[in-house]
């Protein structure tokens, strides 16, 4: 049981602790031959960015958009249904295990029965996307001023009541939500490739793997500027257009064949465990599931575990350091725009992705996800806490601080349980694509999830995955509680930072 108050040096004390304590169970070795050699190749390419794929760049820019917009509408859509009543058991487990999943683990599942499609691709975002926004919109219609819906006559429908009554006053914040919803989709669109669909992940693993770096940095180039322009591009007036032209290029995706029936075989045969698949009974259920679960389950949630928690304090340690990178008292205006810009780049660029880009330096270990970890969710964290710092009213004195006096004495102080509530909501966040990583080859859970895949074991990626929504719902629930206690729970950074 936690106390009912906890302080904040308590709390980060303990996770710097565990953290510690995680360290020596952690591989962090580099494993790559000649990492200096691999940098100096890989930034020569970079600051060269060949244009010249541009029609292969292109296409996958395309359908990385499309399958971002139309996943995040069809999710949003679904969402928005399941949101008047998230209140009820049933709809709550049911979007708290739409979410657990993480979208390159729902690709590889439904590639099995849908093949590398379009359609894939569309569920693969919007299964996920529709838990979350079903509990977002959900507690955007608990905070809506009941006023207006309560001076309508008691005969009006619900849905006439919640179009006419609640709709108008949530439109603002629902809009502003989705619009981040649809850069955390291009994000998740694009790791897409990793897993085999023509997204531009898909294109940056064909152009390292052939040692094309200049071509890489140029897809790298494209993706930032796109995400860094999304708010001049994505418009309301504009989105249903953005959101018909993306169906009509999903549309050209061409897919191989997965023969008659395979979508129905995957729902009712392969994804049952062996045993009973076999007419076994409890007994040969268990004598299948403890082996799985002392070979596979344990060591991937171990692994999983050490790497999230020392990506965590690593995340803390970086969003620290960064969080007054982008406030012009602090680090002068030129400063600031490139404490912006640095913090952009790092944000933009999917935890995967990185940690693809470092396994080509580093080789194959624990270090390059939490470096890729620690580096995105740390400038996500201190691009926030740097945009507070810049509201907080300072006075016009002379002869007032500036610089690191400024940011250590007034601004670290009274952002500091802003910075511990989102550090804890990473939390959960950093512990699902920690999973993920393993289909890079990091020995996290991920790992075995891709190996059952690759040998059509889908029974048993089934248990992998649901240790994993297990695991990530207790961390959730734990994250909760400690933001309660620390009287730091904020709705808005859950909707704020949701991916």
């Amino acid at each position: 049981m936690l106390p009912d108050r906890l302080s904040r040096g308590t709390v980060v004390a303990l996770f710097g602790g565990l953290a510690l304590l995680l360290l020596p169970f952690a591989d962090l070795h580099v494993a790559g031959h000649d990492p200096w050699a691999a940098v100096g190749r890989m930034a020569w390419g970079f600051v060269r960015p060949d244009f010249g794929a541009l029609e292969q760049i292109g296409r996958s820019l395309l359908l990385t958009l499309a399958f971002a917009l139309g996943g995040v509408a069809l999710g949003g859509t679904a969402g928005l249904a399941l949101a008047p009543f998230y209140g009820s058991r049933p709809v709550r487990a049911l979007c708290i295990a739409l979410r657990s999943v993480h979208e390159l683990f729902w690709a590889l599942l439904l590639m099995q029965g849908l093949g590398i499609s379009a359609l894939t691709g569309l569920l693969a975002i919007a299964l996920p996307y529709a838990g979350i926004f079903a509990k977002v919109f959900a507690e955007m219609m608990e905070e809506a001023d009941p006023r207006p819906s309560a001076v309508l006559p008691p005969g009006v429908d619900p849905l006439s009541r919640f179009l006419f009554a609640r709709a108008p006053l949530m439109l603002p914040a629902m809009w502003a939500y989705s619009l981040y919803r649809v850069e955390c989709g291009l994000r998740s669109s694009a790791v897409l490739g990793f897993v085999g669909l023509p997204t531009l992940g898909y294109q940056l693993d064909t152009f390292f793997s052939e040692g094309d770096y200049g071509a890489a940095s140029a897809i790298l180039i494209v993706y930032i500027a796109l995400i860094a322009t999304m708010r001049l591009w994505m418009r309301p007036g504009l989105a249903p257009l953005w959101v018909l032209l993306s169906g009509l290029v999903l549309a050209t995706l061409s897919s191989p064949p997965m023969g008659e029936g395979a979508l129905l075989r995957f729902l009712t045969v392969d994804i049952v465990p062996a045993p009973l698949r076999n007419g076994g009974g409890p007994a040969e259920l268990i004598d299948w599931l403890l082996p799985l679960l002392g070979r596979q389950v344990l060591p991937g949630l171990a692994s999983t575990l050490v790497v999230a928690q020392i990506a965590l304090v690593l995340t803390g340690l970086v969003a620290f350091a960064t969080s007054g990178l982008t406030v012009p008292r602090v680090a002068g205006r030129v400063g600031s725009l490139l404490g912006h810009f640095v913090l952009v780049v790092l944000r933009s660029i999917p935890e995967v992705m990185l940690a693809f880009l470092f396994l080509q330096v580093l080789g194959p270990s624990m270090l390059p996800a939490v470096l890729a970890l620690s580096l995105h969710n740390g400038a996500i964290i201190g691009h926030l806490l740097g945009r507070e710092g810049g509201t907080v009213c300072l006075g016009l004195r002379r002869d007032a601080p500036r610089g690191l006096t400024l940011w250590g004495w007034e601004l670290a102080p009274r952002l500091f349980g802003r910075f511990l509530a989102l550090c804890l909501y990473r939390w959960e966040i950093i512990l699902r694509e920690t999973t993920v990583m393993g289909l890079l080859g990091v020995a996290t859970l991920g790992f075995y999830v891709q190996s059952a895949v690759a040998e059509l074991r889908l029974d048993r990626a089934v248990v992998l995955l649901l240790s994993a929504g297990l695991l990530t719902a207790g961390v959730d629930a734990l994250s909760r509680a400690l933001r309660r206690r620390l009287g730091a729970d904020r709705a808005q950074s859950q909707r704020e930072e949701g991916c």
